[in-house]
């Protein structure tokens, strides 16, 4: 390498030395690095916000339409205590002639049902849990009781059935017979 090269690269060397500041190449690096980083998290954090913020719409949206699903079926469900009234008043109309008396009560616990259904016809998934909810805090020893004697009977019906038995490990044979398979 001759002199005059040698003089052009400390030269260009410099010249770009002056153009990145008196900063010395590992710091123009280290500063680019920095630089690239704080960029690459800048980007992370936007698309985590982003990702957070879908996930809390979707969640918002599957909780909406689970809400609406379950007023439909509490709709549904008073709609039937509805038809079980209506049965109950026909029961009673029936008695009429030969108990009134029984007649009276059976058209009297068929008027409760149908005031039942029309209440719950008005509510709310979420007013029936906090319904539940409050009736709980008043009355504990109440629905304990009322889970008691439910798990009481759930545990009495699950005995009372008929088990299954296990299929024979034993393999079953076509023959019989004292004759051999081979011949």
């Amino acid at each position: 390498m001759s002199n005059q090269d040698f003089e052009r690269q400390n030269f260009q060397r410099d010249a770009s030395d002056k153009k990145r500041g008196s900063e010395g190449p590992s710091d123009w690096a280290s500063k680019t690095s920095k630089d690239a980083f704080a960029t690459a998290s800048s980007l992370a954090e936007e698309a985590a916000d982003k990702a957070k913020q879908a996930a809390s719409d979707t969640a918002a949206t599957l909780s909406r339409e689970v809400k609406e699903l379950l007023n439909r079926q509490v709709g549904r469900g008073a709609d039937t205590v509805g038809y079980v009234a209506r049965s109950t008043k026909r029961a009673a109309d029936d008695l009429e002639r030969d108990s009134p008396q029984i007649a009276g009560l059976v058209r009297s616990l068929a008027s409760q049902v149908d005031g039942y259904a029309d209440s719950l016809r008005d509510q709310s998934v979420e007013q029936l849990w906090k319904s539940a909810a409050d009736f709980t805090r008043r009355q504990p020893a109440l629905v304990f009781g009322l889970a008691a004697l439910a798990g009481f009977f759930a545990l009495r019906t699950v005995k009372s059935s008929p088990s299954i038995s296990a299929p024979s490990i034993q393999p079953s044979h076509p023959y019989r017979g004292g004759g051999s398979h081979g011949s």
